[in-house]
């Protein structure tokens, strides 16, 4: 698979994002490959090469993975077990693809006071799936957002008005560190998660879904003993301050409808294409 650099995942999101599009206004008869090439004013080749490098498949298969009825595809084959699930505890590892997650969660005594005393520097990545803002302590990353569909001025003031007492600096050299492991999702990345305890729990288990799966709601509000508190799992789904590490978007609804996603829904679905297509690519490559 080719390995892409931070700049080009970003250039290459903006293309996708636009293909999209064109699949879904014609999802009755999908534009063929060199439709799609034309609209994006590319060779059908260097279409292929650029669309297969991101999506790690080529855009005919990767098409399956967007139709709408994908989710509910999704919880028949890939829906997640969460009290089966394999532990990971607060002092615990995650794993998505090649990306290690340590993590520690921020006092209740100190969410409760909006974070008086905290500095949270800030600064913009390229990523898989568009402009990312990147916000870190120096304990590690409290905040990633997608601007992609909001722009960037709403993802700033929305994660700043979740610590509305703490110290905000626009401070690229502070997020330079981990552009590496955000830009191709490699390496380790440390999470400084700053939520009300039940919040802690809600992103905890959202961590067990291992990549290319999904659970529900009320799965969720099952592993973390609170079975009749959906609504309230789901808010904290939405608050999720760390998108994409603590993947929200593995979350759907019981219908199998996709439900919401604070970084808009294309992405929602764009995210759940990539992990699904790498993650039945990743089985070929290793048998091939």
């Amino acid at each position: 698979m080719t390995d892409l650099t931070p700049t080009q995942t970003g250039y290459h999101y903006a293309l996708m994002r636009r293909a999209i599009d064109l699949i879904d206004a014609r999802a009755d008869a999908p534009p063929s490959l060199e439709v799609l090439a034309a609209q994006m004013n590319l060779s059908p080749a260097h279409f292929q090469r650029v669309f297969s490098a991101w999506a790690g498949v080529s855009p005919k298969r990767f098409q399956q993975y967007l139709t709408l009825g994908h989710a509910k595809t999704l919880l028949a084959d890939r829906f997640t077990l969460l009290d089966t699930a394999h532990e990971a505890g607060l002092s615990g590892t995650g794993r998505l693809h090649d990306l290690f997650l340590r993590w520690e969660a921020m006092s209740p005594g100190d969410y409760a006071r909006g974070g008086a005393g905290l500095t949270i520097r800030h600064g913009w990545l390229d990523g898989p799936f568009g402009e990312m803002l990147v916000m870190v302590t120096d304990r590690g990353i409290c905040g990633l957002a997608f601007a992609a569909e909001t722009g960037r001025d709403a993802a700033l003031a929305d994660m700043t008005s979740r610590w509305p007492a703490a110290t905000f600096l626009a401070d690229d050299a502070a997020i330079a560190p981990h552009a590496a492991a955000l830009g191709d999702l490699r390496g380790e990345a440390r999470l400084h998660l700053i939520g009300a305890p039940f919040q802690i729990k809600v992103w905890e288990a959202l961590m067990r879904i291992p990549s290319g799966h999904v659970t529900t709601y009320g799965e969720i509000a099952g592993a973390v003993g609170s079975p009749r508190a959906v609504r309230a799992v789901g808010t904290a789904v939405g608050r999720n301050p760390v998108s994409w590490l603590i993947p929200c978007h593995r979350a759907l609804r019981k219908s199998g409808g996709l439900g919401g996603y604070h970084w808009g829904l294309p992405v929602k679905r764009a995210m759940l294409a990539w992990e699904g297509a790498r993650a039945d690519a990743e089985p070929r490559a290793r048998s091939a």
